[in-house]
């Protein structure tokens, strides 16, 4: 367990954490002040990104949360460089805001500047991670547990042949077509297996089909995409670092997904009464919302602290609460504390996206574009196939639940990031998965806008909270 979970210290989205505590705990007194300055600085450019990306969007009718990412891309390590991250090997001289900070500082030495770049990017980094943690609380207040356990057998067949098809047709593909070896093929055809829930469920929400039968089978697919995602990295990350897979772990990860899931959800009915009681009772602002909040932050770490991820524990919390009398009453309370925070999550996810690795002009990324063009093609139809997997639903919208599925986001990243870390990967593959992951994820919002006008009626009216 400990080999993985050093192993995964690197990402924070997985372990819920900060990947390096110490830079906010060592920053002097003299820094405080410019590490807060950037962090301010840093959320206006976020937020005008968001805004703009999201109106531009908006009048192009497209999902606004696809203006948010491509907002991100313009502020990011593609573009401005006005929004960059130390833990994705840049340095305080890749940043276009540290100048304004060196400005405002005075004479500051490298060390200083550093010591503030990094500092004010790790909160960034947590302020990100809080922002998908809120999203998945609210997904799940909208969510309906009745229909989600109407549709649960066809989401986890959706979902297992989701990570099955993927992953088989893409390792295998590596290692036949490309001669890859084995190992370096596993893990791109982990990669592979990824759903952003955030992403696909943020999509759904803004065009009405959230509650759906096609957006409760997409969401539990998710989900359980999410909870298989972190076994099958546990498998590769272990066969990368010791050449065996630690099954031990594995056992452990399915057992404690699987009992914390049904748990929580089955505890909080008992749970529900209290929670109103609690309520009623309270008499100051924020009676009903700091309470659910407290909920939700409460299960997220309960779920990091059994090596799960986070937002698995928020999601079942909105869950939870979303049985209470009160669930309309928190959803319209939590609405605008996602829209503070949630945009940070998005537009950060397209701030890393790099994609110089799309440029054929640099002689190393023309082997990863072919990889890439291959992992696409997989990972767009090992998604897709998903769709026919669904029996017993006359009339149901299977491409939508196909294209609901193709999404990678901030998962294929991390699944990149892993990989380059413990050295499993070259720069081809780097290259190919990150390219896959950049495109699934910027195709899928359009697409899945298309896909729903060809087929299934929305239930409820779209969302204009954006």
């Amino acid at each position: 367990m400990n080999t993985f979970i050093d192993t995964l210290s690197m990402s924070p989205l997985l372990q819920g954490g900060i990947s390096q505590p110490w830079l906010i705990a060592t920053a002097n007194a003299d820094e405080a002040p410019l590490i807060l300055s950037g962090v301010l600085l840093t959320l206006v450019v976020i937020y005008l990104a968001s805004k703009l990306g999201g109106e531009l969007s908006q009048l192009l009718n497209l999902p606004p949360v696809l203006g948010e990412l491509v907002g991100g891309v313009a502020i990011g390590a593609s573009a401005l460089h006005l929004l960059v991250f130390a833990e994705n090997g840049t340095v305080a001289a890749d940043s276009a805001l540290m100048p304004i900070l060196q400005f405002i500082g005075g004479n500051l030495s490298a060390e200083s500047i550093t010591s503030i770049f990094e500092s004010q990017s790790e909160i960034i980094e947590i302020l990100s991670e809080l922002g998908v943690i809120i999203l998945l609380f609210e997904i799940g207040l909208e969510s309906d547990l009745r229909e989600l356990t109407e549709v649960g057998y066809q989401a986890v067949l959706v979902a297992i042949v989701g990570v099955v098809a993927p992953f088989t047709a893409g390792t295998a593909g590596l290692i036949f077509l490309f001669h890859m070896p084995t190992i370096p093929a596993i893990f791109a055809g982990a990669a592979l297996t990824a759903t952003s829930i955030g992403i696909t469920s943020k999509v759904l929400s803004e065009l009405g089909y959230l509650k759906s039968k096609e957006g409760q089978i997409i969401v539990g697919a998710a989900i359980i995409d999410d909870v298989l995602g972190i076994i099958v990295l546990a498998v590769v990350a272990s066969l990368a670092k010791t050449g065996e897979v630690d099954v031990v772990n594995v056992l452990y990860l399915i057992g404690s997904a699987t009992l914390f899931l049904v748990g929580s959800i089955f505890l909080g009915r008992f749970f529900n009464q209290a929670f109103v009681t609690i309520a009623d009772q309270l008499q100051t602002r924020g009676k009903l919302v700091i309470p659910a909040l407290s909920f939700a932050f409460i299960m997220a770490f309960l779920a990091n602290a059994i090596h799960l991820e986070a937002i698995l524990g928020a999601f079942a919390a909105g869950l939870v609460l979303d049985e209470t009398d009160k669930r309309k009453e928190l959803d319209q309370q939590v609405i605008p504390i996602a829209d503070i925070f949630v945009p940070i999550f998005f537009v950060t996810v397209g701030a890393k996206a790099d994609l110089s690795v799309l440029n054929p002009a640099i002689p190393e990324n023309r082997e990863g574009l072919v990889i890439a063009a291959f992992l696409i093609v997989v990972a767009m139809i090992g998604k897709l196939i998903t769709g026919w997997t669904v029996v017993g639903q006359p009339g149901i919208n299977r491409f939508a639940i196909g294209v609901g599925m193709i999404p990678r986001g901030e998962v294929g990243l991390v699944f990149a990031g892993i990989g380059s870390a413990s050295g499993v990967l070259d720069k081809p593959l780097e290259a190919a998965i990150i390219t896959m992951v950049i495109l699934t994820t910027f195709v899928a919002p359009p697409l899945l806008r298309v896909a729903f006008k060809s087929g299934a009626i929305a239930i409820e009216s779209p969302a204009t909270n954006n």
